[in-house]
């Protein structure tokens, strides 16, 4: 099989700046109220979505909307599995969560785990109003009773399968792949 038999692209650089003007859309239109708005990425994709969406909510809403970035690696039900040393990052939550809606942002929805541990993780600090979910690419497969509230792309994928996110911020581009495994890949988020 040829790399591009085991890699097919999903989004572009295009479809992903397209899916973020349309989610940030969805985000202003189903919460009225930006002043008790905040966008909550988690790491490392999370963030670098979340300051984009940031950017187009508060051109669209003409006010600043609080950002801030999570980190779920000892949160995680699986972390003892993929490493003994996990990668801790840093955790900014410059604002109360209390009484806010909370957009969680994060590349990739798979089995619902990630998710499961940055909502653990965000209680940790507070009570927010709602806890609303943003991800760039849902790709079924659920393990847990987990949904987003605003998808970028739905893409059908099997189990056997990553979904890889570059973006410009870590790779210097923009796009989603699905790739077979043992294909090699750089600077990219996997789910």
């Amino acid at each position: 099989m040829s790399a591009e038999e085991a890699s097919r692209l999903v989004m572009g650089a295009p479809e992903i700046g397209q899916a973020l003007e349309r989610l940030a859309a969805e985000v202003l239109a189903r919460n009225a109220d930006t002043g008790r708005l905040a966008l909550v990425g988690i790491h490392t994709g999370g963030v670098f979505l979340a300051q984009r969406l940031k950017r187009l909510i508060e051109a669209g809403a003409a006010r600043q909307v609080p950002l801030g970035a999570l980190d779920i690696n000892l949160y995680r039900d699986d972390w003892t599995r993929l490493t003994h040393h996990p990668v801790v990052r840093k955790t900014e939550l410059n604002f109360s969560i209390d009484g806010r809606s909370i957009v969680l942002v994060d590349d990739v929805l798979y089995t619902g785990r990630t998710v499961r541990a940055a909502m653990d993780a965000l209680i940790d600090f507070g009570r927010p109003d709602n806890i609303q979910l943003a991800v760039l690419v849902d790709r079924g497969l659920r393990e847990l009773p987990i949904m987003a509230t605003y998808v970028g792309q739905f893409v059908t994928t099997t189990r056997q399968e990553q979904v890889y996110v570059y973006l410009l911020e870590s790779a210097g581009k923009d796009e989603v792949r699905v790739e077979t495994p043992g294909q090699k890949h750089s600077a990219a988020s996997a789910a």
